[in-house]
């Protein structure tokens, strides 16, 4: 268990390394004015953060989802191997059923999270920003707002993560059930990146008009007056004024960003169980891969499955 642990902490520090320049455009994208558009597309964003701020703008906020990342990863696994367990048997209900179970539960460490990055990644660069940091952005936020203003858009997340991963969990598992994935198998890791970033992508597609409403509310008040009264509100005054690609804002540079995310995560995975557990000896002396020491089943179900 401890090793499933550190080898699902290490594959998120790589998934979120890797994909944060993505959700840094993909929130600017989200946020920004229609009547005074700031960015163009996804590359037009790409290149004027990169030029205005260099490339440490694009992982402003990093230090949050980082932060929350050991609890989120350990919530995530163990919530879905768990309500597994308890609902008896594998199949693809219950697969979505304890996907969903793992999503809800994480919102309490997600919604802060997300909330102080995206603060980050909206405030100004210099010495005019308003946070130091993570920490101090949900402390300047409590102070001013209380525990509720550091649960802002709980509920959209909610709304957001447990269908998410439901689909999530439901899709890697079939794709790595159909590709064949087992334990020893020399082509695993092609087979994991495939159906991990395959994953992704559909999790974010159940689910990306949330995604928007949710970065809105956490973003409304930073800059000026806040416009709206709650989800419905800001859905309603989001469809008014900018008809509804309002709710595919990002989504580019999101999928582009959730295969290599997931890619990574199932990659690092797999090398740190592999030289974590390194050969076992057989009962006649034999060096076997530990993984080959699993009971037979089905195809692999989680990363911390491996």
């Amino acid at each position: 268990m401890a090793l499933d642990f550190l080898a699902g902490c290490a594959g998120g520090v790589a998934g979120v390394l890797v994909g944060h320049p993505f959700d840094t455009v993909k929130v600017r994208l989200q946020v920004q004015s229609v009547e005074k558009p700031q960015y163009r597309g996804t590359l037009h964003c790409f290149k004027s953060i990169i030029k205005q701020e260099s490339v440490l703008g694009l992982y402003k906020g990093l230090g949050s989802p980082l932060m929350g990342l050991t609890f989120i990863n350990a919530l995530v696994f163990g919530v879905q191997g768990n309500t597994l367990r308890a609902l008896g048997h594998d199949s693809p209900l219950n697969q979505f059923l304890a996907g969903a179970a793992a999503g809800a539960i994480q919102c309490v460490i997600c919604c802060p999270m997300e909330l102080a990055k995206t603060r980050l990644q909206l405030q100004d660069a210099g010495p005019a920003r308003t946070y130091k940091g993570s920490l101090d952005c949900l402390v300047q936020i409590y102070g001013h707002e209380g525990l509720r203003g550091v649960n802002r858009g709980m509920v959209s997340t909610l709304l957001r993560e447990t269908p998410s991963f439901g689909v999530y969990f439901l899709t890697y598992d079939a794709l790595t059930r159909a590709l064949g994935c087992e334990p020893g198998d020399r082509l695993l890791v092609p087979k994991l990146l495939l159906a991990g970033g395959t994953s992704g992508i559909m999790s974010w597609l159940s689910t990306y008009p949330v995604d928007v409403v949710k970065s809105r509310l956490q973003a409304d008040g930073l800059r000026g007056a806040p416009r709206y009264r709650g989800i419905l509100d800001c859905v309603r005054q989001s469809y008014r004024a900018e008809g509804w690609r309002v709710f595919t804002r990002g989504l580019a540079s999101t999928l582009l960003r959730a295969f290599p995310v997931n890619a990574a995560t199932f990659a690092t995975v797999t090398v740190v169980l592999t030289y974590a557990r390194g050969e076992e000896a057989g009962p006649e002396g034999e060096a076997v891969p530990a993984a080959s020491a699993a009971p037979a089943g089905p195809a692999l179900a989680q990363p911390s499955s491996l």
